[in-house]
């Protein structure tokens, strides 16, 4: 919402833990837009950690520990039963990311080049939340481990987190998370039992020459002329090796050679920076493969030489299809099952929650939140998270806890005899 004061709700939802949420809404708003207020970067999340810390022992949060992955934080919620022996693990990130901001509004970043420009703080605010209620009913049989996550925009935070011990001190058996989506309507919920996102992987590729003057250009190796072949012959991998019903995309994104202010300069070098993206392991191959050997050839026929450094970033975010289906069955509990879109497009985008898929079981959500005035694109210097959905993200999360660990007696969705 980038309103100034908190407007109805647009969406209708059902349930008991939405209905509790609902009561403290305006204090998980206040909350969001401290968090908006005060970005952080990738394991500089220190005010914000602390917050959520302050926040999970106000509300009753049985364990409270910090320092996981550098400036992660988990909560740990034992519920009225613990005989199952269960436990299921409920993440958010907390990063911002290094942008200007150009909203208006009170709670606008205060950080000069930061900007909590993805919706993380909402999606910490929503966890939150479910903690409150889950601390306060604990009407489920087991254990809710409730991870604050750092350093999603790009450093891996989640893959951080796991090398620190993070499931093998709480050893879930499953993993949930969401993200707002502004392309969705508020009150809609989007997943599917397979790819949520793809891979992301980094290319450089460093081109040397000879310099010279841009009058006698017959006595240099002209590294600007190899680059635009280089970005042509690249730019072309995905058509002339990538089957149509697989899916790639190869972007380079930015070159960097010679001097502006020195137009009649031939440069010795350029360097090209862009991003490989693709869901089948066996495609990144490829690509990568297609690209070392363009460039070098390419670099090569102009007497010019070529190196690619290819790194593997983030891999897809895939979800399991057991814990893929129990998700939007509670989603339908809450919103409809009209509102639940279960065979949700797969985005080009990439995600670290993808760590944890690879190490649990899990899903991954979308939950929408509009597209309205003041509701901007993901990444847009205008970007707001639309507080009118907290009390629903909150509810999901608690509600993928409630019925994956009914207590006895208990039914949910996945359960149901």
């Amino acid at each position: 919402m980038n309103g100034h004061s908190l407007q109805p709700q647009r969406y209708r939802a059902g349930g008991r833990a939405f209905a509790h949420i609902a009561q403290f809404h305006s204090e998980l708003t206040a909350l969001r837009r401290d968090l908006h207020a005060h970005p952080e970067l990738g394991f500089e999340e220190v005010y914000t950690s602390a917050r959520v810390r302050e926040a999970l022992r106000v509300c009753g949060v049985d364990e409270v520990h910090e320092g996981i992955g550098r400036t992660g934080v988990v909560g740990v919620i034992h519920g009225r039963g613990r005989g199952s022996g269960a436990m299921v693990g409920l993440r958010a990130d907390m990063d911002a990311l290094p942008m200007t901001e150009h909203n208006e509004f009170p709670w606008r970043s205060c950080r000069s080049g930061l900007m909590h420009g993805c919706g993380h703080d909402g999606h910490t605010a929503m966890l939150v939340g479910a903690a409150r209620y889950l601390a306060a009913t604990r009407d489920f049989d087991g254990t809710a481990v409730l991870i604050f996550q750092p350093a999603e925009e790009g450093l891996g935070g989640a893959r951080v987190m796991i090398e620190d011990g993070l499931f093998d001190r709480w050893p879930v058996q499953s993993v949930y998370a969401m993200h707002n989506w502004p392309a969705m309507k508020p009150g809609t919920v989007g997943l599917n039992d397979g790819p949520m996102m793809a891979a992301a992987d980094r290319v450089t590729i460093e081109i040397t020459g000879r310099g010279g003057h841009g009058a006698h250009a017959y006595q240099t190796v002209d590294v600007v002329l190899v680059a635009a072949h280089i970005v042509t012959a690249v730019q072309s991998i995905v058509a002339r090796n990538v089957r149509p019903l697989d899916s790639a995309v190869v972007s380079l994104c930015a070159v960097q050679a010679g001097d502006l202010g020195a137009f009649s300069v031939l440069p010795g070098t350029a360097t090209l920076v862009g991003t490989v993206r693709a869901f089948d392991p066996a495609v990144q191959d490829k690509v990568a493969q297609r690209i070392q050997e363009l460039c070098s050839t390419i670099a090569l026929g102009f007497g010019a030489s070529a190196t690619v450094r290819y790194e593997r970033i983030y891999p897809a975010t895939i979800n399991s299809a057991a814990e893929a289906r129990f998700a939007g069955d509670v989603a339908a509990s809450l919103v409809g099952e009209e509102q639940v879109e279960r065979r949700l497009e797969p985005s080009m985008g990439a995600e670290d929650f993808s760590f944890m898929l690879q190490a649990r079981p899990g899903a991954y959500l979308r939950l929408g939140q509009g597209m309205g005035a003041g509701h901007s694109a993901l990444h847009s210097s205008r970007y707001d998270f639309n507080d009118e959905i907290l009390p629903l993200g909150a509810a999901l999360h608690a509600s993928l806890v409630e019925q994956a660990m009914p207590l006895a007696g208990a039914w949910g969705p996945a359960q149901q005899p």
